[in-house]
This record gives structure tokens, C-alpha cells and sequence, in this order.
């Protein structure tokens, strides 16, 4: 009984305070009993060895405790044997004199509280977290790691205070968001359909001021769920300079500077004066839109040469903020200049961008811009008006270069077009943007009524339509040709454009002359079919001659968006097949002429100053290759006409494709598998000579 006690007595709480504050982590022996400052338990070891850490190792595992204090108060009080089990509340001797039987804490159990305390803080305070990250990915707000943390509490000694909560998790996100690229750090969308009522009524003019609106407008107005709601444009929200990719040291400044500088100079006025972009510094861009800044830099970095690098992660943050877009509900115009910007150039993404740009122009009401701009004046409507018409001309640039549906319709605002000249605050950019949208009216025309079918050919009566069109042609570039001034940074190219453009356009209508034939037809053409033939060769060589002989379109082929280049290739593409395949017709009256004019084409191509993963130095490559395919095929044909085998055979008649997908011109045979894809280009630029002029 002596012996029991003596252990017993071994194992007695500590009841002290001051006792267990005197007590360091140390001094807690292997078997988690407390040791004394005097001696050791018999068979313990060192805290320096096996002992029990700071608290911050207490957070990841749970004190194993050898020994636990099975007596109450009580009956340690009196040194007799407690009898109270596990199962029970109170032991035996307590029971039967009425007293209450609690049992001290030892520095083990406190230990132990104290771990399984900050595993639950942890796991409260990570739930907290990702519900508040949800809420702001809802409400399109910063991050929750862009709020800075507060400074960190100070004890008495001086030192700072560690993290108790999250310490480890914290430093390890940190350290993941440094390491992953931004096509990795994609915000996670709401896995279930958000069903948020608005605190309040739309500020705008509600469905109940007016009888007749939209159908979904009346539903929002019964419900007030958000999601119904039809967001409008939220240019008060700004993003936090500490968010970008700039901030984030993926691009350093110095560059951003630079690459903005030239985009603001050169390439900002190829579009039409400025409409595009409406800051005049970068931080201006910052705080206003990522997507905006990412194609800007994107943009500009593939017009520079030796920029790939930069060009590489640029576009690698502009495909990551345009993917997170496109199930966000809150945008701003900047988000559409920015996607109609990246549409004009960069031309793996041309035709996505310029339909994501439409969608959310719609749902920014871009569309209405044009009445609320002829009742108000005000310059926000009329900024916003401006931006719907270069929707217009996004759209239809593409529309045309790939030979699909437009998405915008000529609507009141796009029929009355020159209505919008008559607003105080119009200047010459409105002239040049305006005088795209008259172009592509006349267009679309085109398209509506000949149909997109490659294989359609034109009957005479339908060619009696296209003298009509060529009226009509005539008259837009005697209209707008002589209403452009120079600009000082481009000088007289949009003047020169409208030339430019006319002859694509008349390339585009009287090529149709020609659509749907895939063998040499039976007899001579029609005396109508062969002018109209005659005129799309004659436009053909005028778009070449005048990227030669005119400096202002040299000097801009690398600057102008991708649908001047498209055409450009067309233009060459056409002429050579005319020549090549169809020379029994006797249509080009010099194929010598011809060859010439697409051989000097390729180098001027050859020549500019770009990124390798431009497309002019495609372009050049791929012509230059369809002219040596030419040249083997002659020989090989001279050689079998001395042989007496003769050279012409049923395979080399083409069809032209004109209205349909008009890519079909660029077979395999002249230009590469992906060859609008710019990721998909590795290949070096041509050497450059030093006097060879960057085209800025």
C-alpha cells in the first residue's frame, strides 16, 4: 500500500500556476508526463531528444499521452485508492458521502486540449477562407490574398507575434501562387446555380416606367434574382495594380512601359485614329482592366522583333483572363476594347475574340449607346457608340475573312451610321471608323444574297447584280477617300487604306464571276463573266502595286490589323491560281507580270521587322513556296512536252473559293498546318539586314 502511494504521490497534478508556468517545454519527458527541476522519472529521456516541441508541432499531431490522472480531488487529497472508471461520473467514496468528484487537468491533458484546439481553429479558419474566396469570385472582387495583411501584434519583449492560425498553410500558398503560371490560377466558378435576390431595385429605368420591354427584364422584376439581371457595365470597379502580371513579376516594368509606348504611337492608330484605347498611360490601364492591359502588351510584343519571349507569357496571361471571362457576369467597355484588340491580331484567337467581344457588347447594352448618344450628347454614350461600331467592323472583318455569318445585324444604329457625324464631339477617327461600317454594309449585302455556297455558280442573271455592287463600290470610295486627313504618326495611310480596301472589296465581288467552277467550263465564257473575271485579276494586281509602290501600305504591313494581310494573300493567291490553272482561259494577258508582282510582294514580306511569330514572314514563306512548287511544275512540263507526254492535266483546274471558307486557297501544298496558329510557330525570322526599317 506504501509503494501504490509513492506512485500515486508521482503522478499528482499540478494544481499551481505559477508551478506550470515555471515549467518550459523541455522539461515534458517522453511518456508526457511532467518532469521535475531537480531530478528525472525513471525511465525518461531528455526533451532535447524525444521531448514535446513549440506549439507550432503541436499543430500537426496530437500529444500521446502514457499516463493519465485517474483520481479525483478528493480521494487524492486523503492519498487513498480512487475507483473511478471510465464510464462513470463519480467514484464510489463520493457517491456515498455526497461530494463532488472532478478530476485537476494535468500538463498533459492541457497539452493535449490545447493540439486538438488548433486543429479545429485550422480547419474553421481554411472553411472560412474558401467561403469567403466564393463570395468574392461571385461579387468579381479582387483575390482574398490581394488584401494585405495587417502588421503583425508585438509582444512585450519586442518580437513579433507568430501566426498561430494557419501558419504553414498560409507560407505554403503563398509559395504555390508564386510557382503557378497564370493558365493554373484559373478562379473557381460556383459549382451550383447562385440564386441571390438584389437588395434593391435596378437602377436604371425599371420594367414598371415602361410597358414594353424584354421578356427576361419583366422575369427579373418578378423574382429580383441577380443572375437574371442584365449586367451593366461596371467601369466603376477597378482592379488592384498588386493583382496584374506585371505586379506579379512576370513581365518587369520597364518593358510594359516600352511595349505600351509603341502600341500608343503606332498600332492604337492603324485602329482607326484610337477608338480601341481610350488611356493615355499605362497605370491608367492597370487600374482599369487586365484583360485590356494583357492584349496590349500581347499585341504589341508580336510587332517587335526579338520579343517571343515576352510574346509567349504575355499571351499566356491574355488566353487565361479571357478564359475566366466568359462565365463572368461583370465587365466594363475596357473588357471589350480589350478582346476586339486581341481579335484584330492575333489570329489563332480572331474569330472566338470577336464573337465573345459581341456578346458582351450586348450585354453591356452597346447596342442602345446610339439613341442614348443622339438624346443626351453625354461623352460616355458617345464613347459607348464609338465602341459598338468597331464591334461592327470586328465582326464583319471576320465575317469576311473566314466566310461566316456576321453576328451583328445592320440595325437602325449601323443603317443611320452617318446620323452619328452630325454629334457634337465626332473627329476624324469617326470618320475612318465609319467609313469601315459603310463598307461592310455593302458587304454583307454581297453575302446575303449570293449565299456562302463555294460550289454555287452564278447564273447571268446573277451577274447582272454584281454591275450594281460595283456602283455601289465606286461610290463609297469616292465618298470617303478624299474625307481623310493624315494622321501624324501614320501619315497617309487612311487615305491610302480606302484605296486598299475598295480593291478588296472588288476582288471579293467579281471573283464571284468565277465561284463554283471546278473543271474548265465546256465553252468560252460569257462576254459578261469574263469582264467581271477581268475586273477581279485587275484588283488583284492593283492591291499588290500598291503594297509595293506605295511607302504608307509598306510601311504599315505589319502594323494593320490581320484582315488587310488576309486580303493581301488572297489577292496573290488568286492571281497565281488564275494564271496557273486556268491559263487555257487566256485571262491574265502577262503571266510574267504576275509572277513578278507576287515575287516582289514576298520580299517585302521578307523585309519587315517583327516577332518570329509574326504572320508576314509566313505569309512570305508560304507564297514563296507556292512560286517554287510553279517553277518544278514548268519544268517538269517542258521536259514531258520534249518527251512528247503532255503537261496539262484534269488536276491542275481549282475551284475558287470566294464567300466560303476562303482559307481553302491556302492549301497544303503553300502554306503550313496551322498556319493562323502563332503558338504553333518556331521557326525563326529571316535575317534582317540593319537598314531594314522597323515597321512602328
Amino acid at each position: 500500500m506504501k509503494r501504490a502511494r509513492t506512485e500515486e504521490s508521482s503522478t499528482s497534478p499540478l494544481t499551481s500556476t505559477s508551478t506550470y508556468s515555471s515549467l518550459k517545454p523541455n522539461h515534458v519527458t517522453q511518456d508526457g508526463t511532467p518532469g521535475h527541476t531537480h531530478t528525472q522519472d525513471r525511465g525518461s529521456d531528455p526533451a532535447g531528444k524525444d521531448g514535446i516541441q513549440p506549439s507550432t508541432a503541436m499543430a500537426g499531431r496530437v500529444v500521446k499521452v502514457s499516463k493519465k490522472v485517474q483520481a479525483c480531488t478528493e480521494c487524492q487529497s486523503r492519498k487513498i485508492k480512487c475507483d473511478l472508471n471510465q464510464g462513470r461520473s463519480s467514484c464510489t467514496r463520493c457517491e456515498k458521502k455526497n461530494l463532488k468528484c472532478t478530476i485537476n487537468k494535468s500538463l498533459q491533458s492541457i497539452l493535449v486540449d490545447e493540439a486538438e484546439w488548433k486543429v479545429g481553429m485550422q480547419n474553421s479558419s481554411q472553411q472560412l477562407q474558401a467561403a469567403v474566396g466564393e463570395i468574392l469570385n461571385v461579387l468579381n472582387l479582387p483575390k482574398l490574398s490581394s488584401f494585405g495583411p495587417k502588421a503583425p501584434s508585438v509582444v512585450k519583449d519586442g518580437s513579433p507575434m507568430p501566426q498561430r492560425l494557419g501558419q504553414y498553410d498560409s507560407a505554403t500558398a503563398s509559395q504555390t501562387e508564386q510557382r503557378t503560371s497564370p493558365q493554373e490560377t484559373i478562379e473557381v466558378t460556383p459549382r451550383t446555380m447562385p440564386m441571390t435576390r438584389e437588395n434593391s431595385n435596378e437602377p436604371e429605368t425599371s420594367q414598371e416606367e415602361t410597358l414594353i420591354g424584354a421578356p427576361m427584364g419583366t422575369l427579373y422584376e418578378v423574382t429580383k434574382l441577380r443572375h437574371l439581371r442584365n449586367p451593366e457595365a461596371n467601369d466603376s470597379f477597378r482592379s488592384p495594380l498588386e493583382t496584374d502580371f506585371i505586379s506579379r513579376g512576370d513581365i518587369g516594368i520597364k518593358d510594359a512601359l516600352d511595349l505600351f509606348g509603341v502600341f500608343n504611337r503606332s498600332l492604337n492608330h492603324y485602329l482607326w485614329g484610337g477608338i480601341a484605347l481610350v488611356h493615355s498611360s499605362l497605370d491608367s490601364v492597370r487600374k482599369s482592366s487586365s484583360l485590356l492591359l494583357a492584349a496590349i502588351l500581347c499585341v504589341t510584343a508580336l510587332h517587335i522583333p526579338g520579343k517571343a519571349a515576352i510574346f509567349d507569357i504575355c499571351y499566356a496571361e491574355f488566353t487565361s483572363l479571357v478564359s475566366n471571362s466568359m462565365l463572368n457576369r461583370s465587365h466594363c467597355f475596357d473588357t471589350v476594347r480589350g478582346l476586339c484588340i486581341g481579335a484584330f491580331w492575333i489570329s489563332d484567337l480572331s474569330w472566338k475574340l470577336s464573337g465573345h467581344a459581341v456578346r458582351i457588347g450586348t450585354e453591356l447594352n452597346l447596342h442602345r449607346s446610339y439613341y442614348r448618344a443622339r438624346k443626351t450628347n453625354g461623352l460616355e454614350h458617345l464613347d459607348a457608340a464609338r465602341l459598338w461600331y468597331l464591334l461592327y467592323v470586328c465582326d464583319h472583318h471576320f465575317s469576311i475573312a473566314f466566310g461566316r455569318p456576321p453576328v451583328i445585324h445592320e440595325d437602325q444604329a449601323i443603317a443611320n451610321h452617318e446620323n452619328f457625324l452630325k454629334l457634337p464631339g465626332t473627329a476624324q477617327p469617326d470618320l475612318r471608323l465609319l467609313s469601315q461600317v459603310a463598307l461592310f454594309i455593302i458587304l454583307t449585302k454581297m453575302y446575303n444574297i449570293f449565299g456562302p455556297d463555294i460550289d454555287h455558280i452564278l447564273e447571268e442573271y446573277d451577274l447582272a447584280l454584281l454591275r450594281g455592287f460595283n456602283m455601289d463600290l465606286d461610290g463609297w470610295r469616292m465618298r470617303w477617300e478624299s474625307q481623310l486627313d493624315p494622321n501624324p504618326f501614320i501619315s497617309t495611310y487612311p487615305s491610302k487604306g480606302v484605296a486598299l480596301h475598295y480593291h478588296f472589296s472588288k476582288l471579293q465581288l467579281n471573283s464571284l464571276s468565277l465561284r463554283g467552277f471546278k473543271e474548265l467550263p465546256p465553252t468560252e465564257l460569257s462576254p459578261s463573266r469574263r469582264e467581271y473575271a477581268n475586273l477581279a485579276i485587275s484588283s488583284a494586281i492593283s492591291i499588290l502595286q500598291l503594297v509595293i509602290t506605295q511607302q504608307d501600305i509598306r510601311e504599315g504591313l505589319v502594323g494593320v490589323p490581320l484582315y488587310l494581310q488576309t486580303m493581301i494573300t488572297y489577292a496573290a493567291v488568286f492571281l497565281h491560281k488564275v494564271q496557273r490553272k486556268w491559263k487555257s482561259l487566256h485571262l491574265v494577258s502577262d503571266a510574267k507580270v504576275a509572277r513578278e508582282l507576287i515575287q516582289q510582294t514576298i520580299d517585302i514580306l521578307k523585309r519587315v521587322r517583327a516577332s518570329e511569330r509574326h504572320l508576314a514572314y509566313q505569309i512570305a514563306n508560304g507564297l514563296e513556296k507556292m512560286l517554287d512548287r510553279a517553277k518544278i511544275e514548268d519544268q517538269s512540263s517542258s521536259s514531258n512536252s520534249a518527251t512528247g507526254i503532255p503537261g496539262y492535266e484534269a488536276s491542275d483546274i481549282a475551284p475558287f473559293s470566294v464567300y466560303g471558307d476562303s482559307m481553302d486557297l491556302f492549301d497544303e501544298h503553300y502554306f503550313p498546318l496551322g498556319f493562323f496558329d502563332v503558338t504553333s510557330i518556331t521557326g525563326a525570322a529571316p535575317h534582317m539586314n540593319q537598314d531594314d526599317r522597323i515597321i512602328m
